[in-house]
């Protein structure tokens, strides 16, 4: 488990991680498909090539669903799902890494920019962080869009509905509700001064962007769901 200035997490595929990941992500794709009747609409959405992937969050299972997405992403986690070894080699054999939510994680940020600048796929961040509650969508940490400045890679929202019907708060077990992804069109990064930084005023207004366009889609993929939200 890596520390704010640990070392960053080696995510190249080897033939290992790759025959896991396939395995993992066709098992729970499965499970999901048959259990929850999870669906995606806006696929053609996604780019080709490096993104950063921003998703409200509202259940522990926001996570592993992302196995109904076809394309290989990194999922940035909570440091705590690395504390035992085998699981955390799992997490990290199929394309996770972790991050400490209490400091500022600058070897989190190396990961994820190196995945971002040499990598083929999405980079997943929870913009508000840690699992919240409730139909609003809260305000965004401004790192998804810092790293898509840096990398000068899009930005997609997402709308996750019905993870917190399917496993609430304090629940033990999944139940049968639906589960749906709408991906949102992307959102170039802020554009680059003469430092070769993006100002922080463009990233915090494309910031509170981002979040206006995740509520947007949240809404609607809880209406799609039948568990409309309620504000």
């Amino acid at each position: 488990m890596s520390g704010p200035d640990g070392p960053e997490t080696d995510l190249r595929d080897g033939p290992l991680n790759m025959a896991v990941y396939r395995i993992m992500k066709y098992a729970i794709w499965g499970v999901f498909r048959a259990w929850n009747r999870i669906s995606v609409d806006g696929l053609a959405n996604l780019p080709d090539g490096p993104c950063v992937w921003v998703p409200n969050h509202r259940s522990y299972i926001d996570t592993p669903i992302h196995a109904a997405i076809p394309a290989r992403m990194r999922v940035m986690g909570k440091d705590s799902m690395w504390k035992y070894r085998f699981p955390g080699w799992l997490f990290t054999t199929i394309g996770c890494f972790p991050v400490n939510r209490d400091a500022p994680d600058r070897a989190a940020l190396r990961t994820a920019l190196d995945a971002l600048t040499h990598g083929d796929g999405p980079v997943v961040m929870f913009g508000e962080g840690e699992r919240k509650d409730g139909p609003r969508v809260l305000p965004l940490m401004d790192g998804p869009v810092y790293l898509a400045a840096r990398a000068q890679v899009p930005i997609v929202p997402v709308g996750i509905g019905g993870t917190a019907a399917a496993m609430p708060r304090g629940a033990k077990f999944m139940y049968p509700r639906r589960i749906k992804f709408i991906v949102g069109e992307p959102m170039d990064p802020p554009p680059l001064g003469p430092s070769g930084r993006a100002s922080r005023r463009a990233i915090r207004e494309l910031t509170e962007e981002l979040r206006e366009r995740i509520q947007a889609l949240y809404d609607q993929a809880q209406a799609a769901v039948g568990t409309p939200n309620l504000r």
